[in-house]
C-alpha cells in the first residue's frame, strides 16, 4: 500500500476507541492512547515504512495491556554480580512496610514533632561510632557536605581521586555544581602531603579524598596516609572529607573483600565520611554521612538537606538493615549474605538443579560484588552452563515472567546461583526446562 493510501486508510480516534470497547479502561485513557497509536503509525508510514493500518486496533490493545501491568518487576538474577546496578544494587532484605500513619516525623514519648532521621541515625551511630544523618543516595551527600562545608571556596583533592562513578556522575561536576571550586594537587599517579601543604590558602575550606571504589590504580604509585591528611588538616583548621562510596561497615577480608571500613576512616582522624547504602551496606539506596558532631549538625541545617532527605519506605528500609547490621543478623541482609555464600554451598545448589534439568554442565567460574565496588576483586562460585545458542537462550530466560537475567561467558550463556534466591529457584528450574528442551 503506498503511504498516501496507507494514511487515508488509519482509522479515527473514534472509530478505534469504539473497536476496542471492551477493555477495561476509563474513556479519556482509551482516546489519548488512541491518539498515540495513531500519530506513531502515522510518523512511520510519512518514513516510508510499511504499516498495515489494521494493526492499529492491535497496537491499542498492546500499549493499553502494557500501560495495566507494573513496569518494575520481581528479575531473578542469576549474573553472579551481586550489586547489579541495572537490577537495583543491592537486593532488599524482607520487610514490611508500614500500612496507613506511621510515626515518621512524630515524637510518641514527648507528643511532640519529632525528627525523621532519628529512625535511621542511632543505629548509625552505634555502628560508625559518630553522629550520622542519611540522604537520598551517595552523590546527594557529596552534594551537601560540599556545598554546606565549602561553597564559595576551594576543595583540595588529588587529581589521581578525581573519578567517574558512572552515568556521568564525575568528582568536577558534583562539586561545581555545589558551589564549591576544584583545586587540583599532584599529579594522576603520584601525590604527597607537601601537594596538600602548599596547595592551602585563604580559599581553602576542605581537604577531601575520594576512595577510587571502581578502578584500581598500580605500579609506580603514591598518596598520603589518611592520619597525614588528618593531621595537616588539623594543623590548618580545616575539615578533611572522605567520600568512601562502597559503606562496608562489615569486615569481609576473609570473603575476599577487601574495601576500606568507615570506621577505621573516622578512627585515622577523617572529620566526615559519606558513603552508599546500597552497596556493601546491604541496604536501600541512601547516602549516609558521619562524623564531627558540629559538622553533621551543621549538614542538618543546610537547606539542600530537606530536598534530598530520604522517603518513609527507603527510611524502614535503611533501619531494617541497620538493625540486621547491629545485631550481626548477616543472613537476613541477602548481600551480605551472597557474599558470605561458599563455593561448596553453590556447587550442592546447582547439583540440585543439574538433576532436574538434563542437558545442563556444571563449571567452575567467578562472582564478583559489582556496584561499583570491589575493582578486579572477585569470589569462586559454580556455573551452570546452558547448552544450545547463547544469544537465543539469554533472550528467551530474559522473556520468561519472571524474567531470568543471566550472562555470556565465552559464548555460552551461564547462570550463578549465588544471586538467586533459594526461593527463586523453582521458577528457575521452570524456565531452563522449557528453553533447554
Amino acid at each position: 500500500m503506498s503511504s498516501p493510501a496507507a494514511l487515508r486508510a488509519l482509522p479515527s480516534v473514534d472509530e478505534l476507541t469504539a473497536r476496542v470497547e471492551d477493555v477495561e479502561a476509563p474513556r479519556t485513557l482509551l482516546v489519548i492512547e488512541a491518539r498515540r497509536v495513531i500519530a506513531h503509525m502515522r510518523a512511520a508510514i510519512l518514513e516510508g515504512l510499511d504499516i498495515d493500518p489494521a494493526s492499529a486496533e492491535q497496537r491499542l490493545r498492546e500499549s493499553l495491556a502494557n500501560l495495566s501491568r507494573p513496569s518494575l518487576t520481581r528479575v531473578i538474577n542469576a549474573t553472579g554480580v551481586i550489586l547489579h546496578t541495572n537490577l537495583g544494587r543491592a537486593p532488599l532484605g524482607r520487610f514490611t512496610p508500614v500500612e496507613g500513619y506511621s510515626n515518621l516525623e512524630y515524637d510518641l514519648a514527648r507528643g511532640k514533632r519529632g525528627k525523621r532521621d532519628s529512625h535511621v541515625s542511632e543505629a548509625l551511630e552505634r555502628l560508625t561510632g559518630k553522629p550520622s544523618i542519611a540522604v537520598n543516595n551517595n552523590a546527594a551527600a557529596v552534594l551537601l557536605a560540599l556545598n554546606e562545608l565549602a561553597g564559595g571556596g576551594e576543595v583540595i583533592v588529588s587529581r589521581g581521586e578525581l573519578i567517574e562513578i558512572g552515568d556521568g556522575f564525575r568528582i568536577p561536576g558534583i562539586m561545581s555544581a555545589s558551589g564549591a571550586t576544584l583545586r587540583e594537587v599532584g599529579a594522576t599517579n603520584r601525590t604527597h602531603i607537601d601537594d596538600y601543604r602548599e596547595a592551602i590558602s585563604e580559599r581553602t575550606r576542605v581537604l577531601m579524598r575520594v576512595h577510587p571504589c571502581n578502578f584500581r590504580m598500580e605500579g609506580f604509585t603514591a598518596k598520603p596516609r589518611l592520619e597525614e591528611i588528618a593531621a595537616l588538616a588539623r594543623e590548618r583548621g580545616l575539615p578533611f572529607y572522605e567520600d568512601l562510596g562502597s559503606g562496608c561497615i562489615v569486615d569481609l577480608t576473609q570473603f575476599s573483600i577487601e574495601e576500606p571500613l568507615v570506621a577505621d576512616s573516622l578512627a585515622a582522624g577523617v572529620n566526615l565520611v559519606s558513603f552508599s547504602g546500597d552497596k556493601l551496606l546491604g541496604g536501600p539506596q541512601a547516602g549516609i554521612l558521619s562524623g564531627d558532631a558540629a559538622l553533621v549538625a551543621r549538614l542538618r541545617r543546610n537547606p539542600l538537606y530537606r530536598a534530598l532527605r530520604l522517603d518513609k519506605l527507603v527510611t524502614q528500609a535503611l533501619e531494617t538493615t541497620l538493625r540486621h547490621l547491629l545485631f550481626e543478623q548477616w543472613e537476613l541482609i541477602p548481600a551480605l549474605r551472597m557474599i558470605r555464600m561458599s563455593p561448596a554451598d553453590i556447587r550442592g545448589r546447582a547439583r540440585r538443579i543439574a538433576a532436574k534439568v538434563p542437558g545442563i554442565e556444571l563449571i567452575e567460574g567467578k562472582s564478583v560484588a559489582g556496584g561499583g565496588s570491589t575493582p578486579e576483586q572477585s569470589l569462586p562460585t559454580w556455573l551452570i552452563a546452558v547448552p544450545g545458542d547463547a544469544v537465543e537462550n539469554e533472550r528467551a530466560l530474559r522473556a520468561h515472567v519472571p524474567p531470568v537475567i543471566g550472562r555470556i561467558e565465552n559464548d555460552r550463556l551461564v547462570l550463578d546461583l549465588r544471586t538467586v534466591f533459594p526461593q527463586d529457584e523453582p521458577d528457575l528450574i521452570t524456565t531452563l526446562t522449557q528453553v533447554v528442551a
